[in-house]
């Protein structure tokens, strides 16, 4: 396969990395990154079918599980009981019981009250230029997901702090300082939400936390461990993705006419400028993947944002076209892991820039954002606005 060099720290590459994909996937579905020392799948039908393929997972393989330096223990002492990482039996246990919690009725339930906070915060937006990711993109999801989880809002400031430090880590800037800051917010994540789970036993409510409980002690054999697991899971990764998703929206909208918000809109918004980029898969087996042999134990990364950017799969794909049509896009990921929380993201997505939209539909930018240097993440480091 070719090889490509390109640092994912070099600012040009932040700001926009797609001209990069293209060049990868010229020379063909999957290239080597050597700045990652890692083979990676750029097209659509790859990306596609690799997170499809069950001879491929997210669980390492034994003998290549890695060796935890004591200062990050705390950190994979969630990840070790994360369904993120894990493949079945026991990601199919976890998941379903989450997907027990995760009903579609309680998603649509959460549409008043989502609208309505989405009134709230735009009523706190001063007259002058603002940045709407600080009052209205990162508030938002993690406010909805306490309200999801039986936690109180009040709490949504220190969650949101613990949330960022964790998923800090995954960044290719990565650095010590992030790996303890990291471990320590997991830390105090698990204390806080293990007392929280404490007080949830003695007074159960209808909230997915005491969903869970519930199905703990009906011996779904659900541990303490991967319930608190499972709550820090949901909230890191239903916050962090839809954050930039609707930040990365709204600075493409307003760069293409501001459009009418409907579902099509959404899934054009989610399409075309996704927050996560890259997901990785180990091997599980000798294997011949698009022409090229893998080996048990190689790792193997799914170019997401690259995959729906693919002009074999979508007409004119480095343009914005609200009512596009093709195939499912692969933000969510695909196969067992695709996204739990996809269904509240994109009832999120859809309200939150609906509402922004009759509110204010003079909305503009005020000076050109920067995107932050935080890849395999692909957010705005701020999008500053004017109501008019």
């Amino acid at each position: 396969m070719k090889k490509f060099q390109q640092s994912p720290t070099d600012t040009d590459f932040v700001q926009s990395p797609y001209a990069f994909y293209d060049r990868a996937r010229a020379a063909g579905d999957i290239f080597y990154w050597d700045d990652y020392d890692l083979p990676c799948a750029v097209s659509h039908r790859a990306v596609s079918a690799l997170l499809k393929d069950r001879r491929l997972g997210r669980e390492a393989p034994p003998e290549k599980a890695p060796n935890i330096p004591e200062h990050l223990r705390p950190f994979y002492a969630i990840e070790n009981h994360s369904m993120l990482e894990l493949e079945p039996p026991r990601h199919t246990r976890l998941r379903s019981l989450v997907m027990r919690a995760f009903t579609s009725r309680r998603i649509a339930a959460l549409e008043p009250m989502i609208e309505t906070l989405c009134h709230d915060l735009m009523d706190q937006f001063p007259d002058g230029p603002f940045d709407l990711l600080d009052l209205y993109a990162r508030p938002l999801p993690v406010i909805v997901i306490c309200h999801l989880l039986g936690v109180p809002a009040s709490y949504a400031d220190q969650l949101l702090a613990w949330s960022n430090d964790m998923v800090a880590i995954y960044q290719a800037r990565r650095t010590k300082d992030i790996e303890l800051a990291a471990a320590k917010a997991a830390q105090e994540f698990a204390d806080f939400i293990r007392s929280f789970i404490d007080e949830k036993r003695l007074a159960p409510a209808d909230d997915l936390i005491s969903e869970l409980i519930r199905a703990e002690e009906e011996g779904e054999k659900l541990s303490t461990d991967e319930l608190i697991t499972t709550v820090i899971l949901l909230l890191n990764a239903g916050h962090e993705a839809t954050v930039h998703t609707l930040g990365n929206g709204v600075y493409t909208l307003l760069q293409n006419g501001y459009p009418p918000i409907t579902p099509a809109t959404v899934e054009e918004v989610i399409r075309f400028d996704p927050p996560l980029h890259m997901f990785t898969r180990w091997v599980y087996e000798d294997v011949e993947l698009f022409g090229h042999p893998f080996k048990r134990g190689d790792q193997i990364g799914c170019l997401l944002a690259a995959a729906n950017r693919d002009p074999l799969a979508y007409e004119d794909p480095d343009q914005f076209k609200p009512d596009r049509s093709g195939p499912k896009n692969t933000s969510f990921g695909g196969g067992i892991h695709f996204c739990v929380g996809a269904p509240l993201a994109r009832l999120e997505l859809l309200i939150a820039l609906r509402t922004l939209q009759q509110r204010f539909p003079n909305l503009r930018l005020d000076g050109q954002p920067q995107y932050a240097d935080v890849f395999h993440f692909h957010g705005l480091e701020q999008l500053t606005v004017k109501k008019a």
